[in-house]
């Protein structure tokens, strides 16, 4: 029992330490960049010795792998709860104009997102490792899962229902990416609920 008690402590330990190490990382991820940024950096940031940095990821693809895989999963979480199934239960409209105004508002206020965005589009380029590990993580389950869901609705008659996703999210990420990355929303601004409907009635008929 001691023993037991004894391994789940030393267990909460390493992972708190984890923890405070992926905060640093982040930290200086977000004020340097993937390049600029270095093992040292981070175990400083972290206030840690390199030693333990390196004890808990193997290095600073794995430590940025970790980070973009969290940040995945939180914005999987928004969209498609696992603990709620029935988010995608539901008339075509009701549930595509939910799930686009739950990707806007939660990416366009997340000002940490953003900055986090712009270091996988901007490294992108030297390390597209980076950039695909995003893409697998988030927009693959994304896209598979309400492809589905579209193609479960025969009544939309969609020739290509994956296609028509990529449309529906794409759209939705390049408003994103324009507006606020791309700083546009004071040049080209655009009205969101404008935005949401046309793209509902891109895919879902007037008469349904």
């Amino acid at each position: 029992m001691v023993q037991t008690e004894t391994s789940r402590a030393g267990r909460q330990k390493l992972v708190k330490k984890a923890e405070v190490i992926l905060e640093g990382a982040m930290q200086e991820f977000l004020a340097h960049g993937y390049a600029a940024t270095s093992m040292d950096r981070i175990a400083a940031a972290a206030g840690v010795s390199k030693a333990t940095v390196y004890s808990h990821f193997q290095d600073k693809e794995g430590l940025f792998t970790t980070l973009i895989q969290r940040l995945a999963q939180e914005r999987y979480r928004t969209i498609f709860d696992p603990q709620h199934p029935q988010s995608l239960q539901g008339e075509p409209r009701i549930v595509l104009r939910r799930l686009a105004t739950e990707i806007l508002d939660n990416s366009i206020e997340d000002q940490q997102f953003h900055d986090f965005m712009r270091i996988i589009v901007g490294e992108s380029g030297r390390f597209p490792q980076l950039a695909r590990i995003y893409v697998q993580n988030l927009a693959k389950p994304v896209i598979e899962i309400l492809g589905q869901y579209l193609a479960s609705h025969s009544e939309l008659k969609l020739p290509d229902p994956e296609a028509a996703v990529r449309v529906f999210i794409g759209t939705l990420v390049y408003c994103v990416i324009f507006q606020e990355l791309l700083h546009g929303k004071k040049i080209l601004p655009m009205e969101r609920e404008r935005l949401i409907e046309t793209l509902i009635h891109l895919i879902v008929p007037e008469n349904l």
